[in-house]
């Protein structure tokens, strides 16, 4: 079993469900053999895991579109899993988890460079795999309708969070990290590559429209690398700053302890994604305790299933309303904290690892 896709330890979706299935699979009875695509940084191939596929594969998904359908790669696996968009035709099966159908549904939140061909050539790598992964019921009908996926294909397995997640930080690991980055424990938190469709600006928004008092007593903090198209959010944040606002951008955390110390300090998780396949960082705020204000579109109300305040997230006022709810009203907190670590307790990487390997042997069994 092959894991190509892993992303270099950066906050990413695709590279944080690889690495999760990588540690779960082996408990689920799966052998796993993890490679990666090389990529070339200053002359020497930077891989995050496991050994780089060969060459032919960094052109393969284009060479498969010009030759017969024949045409196959060889690697000693039983099943070849694709966890990000680079297909390939194998002689074994392939499983390929698709997050989402974003540049194709949406084009408007993607890189514009070389748009087209990227979509094309992604809409005719997926119809190469056997069986499809999605992340959520939601993602199907985008997944058939943009890729022309037979839905019969399609398996739903979600993600979700390691057992450590529902225990306590060390409280000496918390108040380092938060002394290490200037953090008062109770601030406004959002984890994700700043990009558009994360909604970051509204969420900005939000915030500078609570209450002084508010804002004075709980930071905005920002946790996430810098994506595509995010020069003006950069700038805005730089500026609310300047002029005395508690708001803070942390652009360099790729530790996972460091994370987790940075939710267990949360008061607030706010999450207004305008676009998700699923939303990880929504469920690792349930299992560390901390009550969420999610986005009530795409496949977040799936992912809460009301263990939330969900809220328009083209609506600044109600984001920013039920951000001053979560930080005021103690009952209301309570209940969204215990149902989000229920909630939590019903996805896990665990979970995921054993629904994945009952669709290998489903694929290798038809």
């Amino acid at each position: 079993m092959i894991e190509p896709g892993l992303t270099g330890g950066r906050l990413d979706g695709i590279g944080t469900y690889t690495q999760a299935l990588m540690r779960n699979l082996g408990a689920a009875g799966c052998q796993v053999l993890p490679y990666s695509y090389p990529r070339l940084r200053g002359g020497r191939h930077d891989i995050s895991v496991g050994q780089p596929l060969p060459h032919a594969f960094e052109t393969a998904t284009l060479a498969d579109l010009l030759t017969p359908a024949t045409r196959r790669q060889a690697m000693a696996a039983d099943i070849f899993h694709v966890t990000d968009y680079r297909i390939v035709r194998m002689d074994c099966p392939v499983v390929a988890t698709l997050h989402d159908a974003l540049p194709i549904k949406y084009p408007q939140w993607c890189s514009t460079g070389l748009r087209g061909t990227k979509n094309w050539l992604q809409i005719k790598a997926a119809q190469k795999a056997d069986h499809v992964i999605a992340l959520s019921h939601f993602a199907i009908a985008e997944l058939v309708e943009c890729f022309g996926i037979d839905e019969r294909r399609i398996s739903v397995v979600p993600c979700g969070v390691d057992a450590h997640w529902f225990d306590p930080v060390d409280e000496a690991a918390l108040a380092a990290t938060l002394t290490a980055h200037a953090l008062r424990a109770g601030y406004f938190l959002f984890v994700g590559t700043l990009q558009p469709r994360k909604n970051i600006e509204r969420l900005l928004d939000a915030y500078l429209a609570l209450p002084a008092m508010v804002r004075a007593e709980r930071q905005l903090v920002i946790v996430g690398a810098p994506g595509w198209r995010c020069e003006q959010l950069v700038a805005r944040l730089h500026a609310a700053r300047e002029n005395g606002a508690a708001v803070v951008w942390l652009d360099q955390v790729r530790d996972g302890d460091t994370l987790r110390a940075l939710y267990a300090g949360a008061g607030v998780f706010v999450f207004p994604s305008l676009y998700e396949g699923f939303g990880i960082p929504v469920v690792e705020a349930f299992a560390s305790g901390v009550p969420v204000v999610a986005s009530n579109s795409s496949s977040l109300p799936e992912v809460t299933c009301g263990a939330a305040l969900d809220v328009d997230p083209l609506d600044t006022g109600a984001i920013a309303a039920a951000m001053l709810t979560l930080a005021s009203d103690a009952r209301e907190r309570a209940r969204c904290i215990a149902a989000g670590r229920a909630r939590a307790r019903q996805l896990t990487w665990h979970d995921t690892a054993l629904q994945t390997a009952a669709v290998y042997r489903s694929v290798l069994s038809s």
